[in-house]
């Protein structure tokens, strides 16, 4: 794989970006009432892409090291509180810009996918909800693969095997699994689906399958009745791996998916596209350029 410094990335992924933008994106846009920013979408959006590459915990912190080091490259840089209000009118672009890279990876083609839940907490669990902007929207919630209690949601996302996520959604925390995977289960159709013991469950599954033709697949509780032979039982294990790697592989890639420091809905959404793009992006950076981004370590000064 190449190593490539940061000035790299960031003209790499600032081509794609705007190219896509230029052919397909500019269309999302019309009507948009205003004038032309200076400070272009595109621009946005890689800077927004990039915070999940390189490891700053705020959005402040991010672009007062952009403004200090990679201006030339973005001599128009805004302010803050500009740049965030921007990026979370944008987030529905940044959507379909992965949308389009799915299709490039050639996901939309695919019928054997896998899907987990992954907690996301917003506010600490003994923290007051009263004033908090996602009080009656998150919910306090279990993980029982962690032990961990927490306040938030559930991050709902279904990945083709080789770890891609091509469906996401945000549900409460205290939803149960198969619930929670009704989110994003009936955009699919026609697909079999592997899952972990959460989504066990004959008359539900049959349900699925007769609303969405997807087949769900677990391995077995050891007291249920009807099992699974070994072999298959030990296949169905070997690909939970997978979409716990690429839990793994978001979560420690950047900006942590459990500390995002959102303060309202919107900004906890537009933060969750970004990251899961960027998961996208970085495997067409794998497979384009031969460039593996995993998380730039910033030297002391």
């Amino acid at each position: 794989m190449t190593s490539i410094d940061i000035e790299t990335l960031l003209t790499i992924v600032y081509v794609l970006v705007d190219d896509w933008y230029q052919k397909e994106g500019h269309l999302f846009m019309k009507g948009k009432a205003g004038r032309k920013a200076v400070f272009t979408d595109s621009e946005v959006m890689t800077l927004v892409l990039a915070m999940a590459f390189i490891p700053f915990p705020s959005e402040s912190q991010f672009l007062g090291f952009m403004r200090g080091n990679y201006l030339g490259l973005f001599p128009r840089l805004i302010v803050q509180s500009e740049f965030n209000r921007r990026a979370r009118g944008l987030r529905l672009l940044i959507e379909e810009l992965r949308r389009s890279w799915i299709a490039e990876l050639g996901a939309l083609h695919e019928t054997q996918f896998l899907f987990d839940t992954k907690p996301v907490p917003v506010v600490g669990y003994k923290r007051s909800k009263r004033h908090s902007q996602f009080a009656g929207s998150a919910a306090y919630g279990y993980c029982n693969s962690r032990h961990l209690h927490y306040f938030g949601y559930k991050l709902v996302t279904v990945t083709t095997l080789n770890g891609l996520p091509v469906v996401c959604e945000l549900v409460p925390a205290n939803l149960d699994e198969r619930e929670a995977a009704e989110a994003v289960l009936f955009c699919l159709y026609n697909c079999d689906l592997v899952g972990d013991k959460g989504f066990i469950g004959q008359e539900w599954q049959a349900l699925i399958c007769q609303l969405t033709g997807n087949r769900i697949w677990t391995v077995k509780r050891s007291n249920q009745h009807d099992q699974n032979p070994v072999a298959f039982d030990a296949l169905l294990c070997s690909l939970r791996e997978r979409i716990e790697g690429a839990f793994n592989e978001i979560q420690n890639t950047g900006r942590n998916l459990e500390r995002l420091l959102a303060k309202t809905i919107v900004g906890l959404s537009t933060r969750v596209i970004a990251k899961i793009a960027s998961h996208a992006l970085k495997l067409l950076l794998r497979r384009d350029f031969g460039i593996d981004v995993q998380t730039f370590i910033l030297s002391p000064a």
